[in-house]
């Protein structure tokens, strides 16, 4: 169902706007630079959880979006599948530097790939050269939301396309490279994603609000955000509900899940305290590509962005985009962790096209002072 809306937008602080008042005003300044409905941040400092947010996570509803509010989280999926894929190489079943071929044989062969010049580490960190399946006739192939898709299909639409450049020679990011990652772990552990998921990830962590979609469903569970592309017409700016228009099977390995707040902090918060991977892999997780990406300018690590905090000090995360959805979580290595996220993703033609300027932008903003904020 699409739902039309035109609405006047009024944010709203938290009830006690005096704790963490940079982030508030962080939060709320998100929300209006991208003329969404709702806004929210929540932040983990050691043991502790707070959260700030502004706005609704329903439009013509008073619904806070909180740490349990679920959304979802797109390309904030290969952090966890980076991860998995690292408890495999502890494990001695997978190893980084070994070709993809001898993993997934015959599956990157062709119209320029060869699988057997491509390592696992390269899928991780965007080093592959393999493109990336979010086209117009791939990912935004309208068509390719009717139904169902298997991890295979998916890959194949970024296989079918030319190369981006020879394997190890640059970095560019490509969601193809996680869908495929995914195929690895179906491959080897004769379990589904969304098996090795729950047994590895969310049971043992207690992420409740974690999950991947069962294909061919893409309804919400209540309480959750609703999802809005943005227009301005005439004057006038028009929300469009898509939150059940995406088929999360198109997500993937690579950016089908949803999530909370309060989870993907714990995750990330987990993960950088050596508690998902064991130390070596973490380090392998925490090595930097050698250039950067080419259009954003990032340092990708396995499954993870590096981000230079203005306070000093780095943190490990990645941003994530959905029909409807905006996000970016990171965490340090001294225990704290934010994920923040916004209930639109705007649309060329709306004011707020500038407004996101798309990954690296003023997602940066609302993370980086929650992840400074003392207050």
């Amino acid at each position: 169902m699409v739902v039309v809306t035109a609405v006047a937008l009024a944010p709203s602080a938290a009830a006690d706007p005096a704790p963490h008042a940079a982030t508030q005003d962080a939060v709320t300044q998100y929300q209006i630079t991208n003329e969404a409905p709702g806004a929210g941040i929540t932040v983990r400092d050691n043991a502790a959880l707070w959260s700030v947010t502004s706005g609704t996570g329903v439009i013509g509803k008073a619904q806070p979006i909180g740490p349990d509010t679920r959304a979802h989280i797109g390309s904030l999926t290969k952090t966890y599948t980076a991860a998995m894929v690292l408890q495999l190489v502890a494990e001695g079943r997978v190893s980084l530097d070994t070709p993809v071929e001898t993993y997934l044989p015959g599956v990157v062969d062709g119209n320029g790939y060869d699988g057997s010049k491509i390592s696992v580490r390269q899928l991780l960190n965007h080093t592959s050269g393999i493109a990336d399946y979010m086209t117009l006739g791939g990912g935004f192939n309208p068509a390719n939301q009717l139904h169902p898709h298997t991890l295979a299909e998916v890959a194949s639409w970024g296989l079918a396309e030319k190369p981006l450049f020879a394997p190890g020679t640059s970095t560019q990011y490509s969601d193809t490279n996680a869908i495929l990652a995914g195929m690895i772990i179906e491959k080897v552990t004769g379990h589904s994603y969304a098996q090795e998921l729950a047994a590895r990830i969310t049971t043992p962590l207690g992420l409740a609000n974690t999950y991947l979609p069962t294909p061919g469903d893409k309804t919400m569970p209540a309480g959750s955000e609703r999802g809005y592309l943005t227009k301005k017409i005439l004057g006038s700016l028009f929300f469009v509900d898509v939150t059940e228009v995406a088929e999360p099977s198109v997500g993937g390995s690579g950016g089908g899940l949803v999530s909370s707040g309060a989870d993907q902090t714990r995750f990330l918060q987990a993960l950088l305290a050596g508690q998902v991977v064991p130390p070596a892999q973490l380090a392998e997780m925490l090595t930097v590509a050698p250039v950067p990406d080419k259009l954003s300018g990032d340092y990708f690590g396995l499954g993870l962005v590096r981000f230079t905090l203005p306070c000093g000090g780095q943190a490990w995360g990645h941003y994530g985009q959905w029909p409807g959805y905006t996000s970016i979580a990171a965490a340090t290595t001294g225990g704290r962790s934010a994920f923040a996220t916004l209930n639109v993703t705007p649309t060329a033609g709306s004011s707020s096209g500038s407004g996101s300027g798309g990954p690296g932008m003023n997602e940066r903003v609302p993370m980086n002072t929650a992840l400074c904020d003392q207050g």
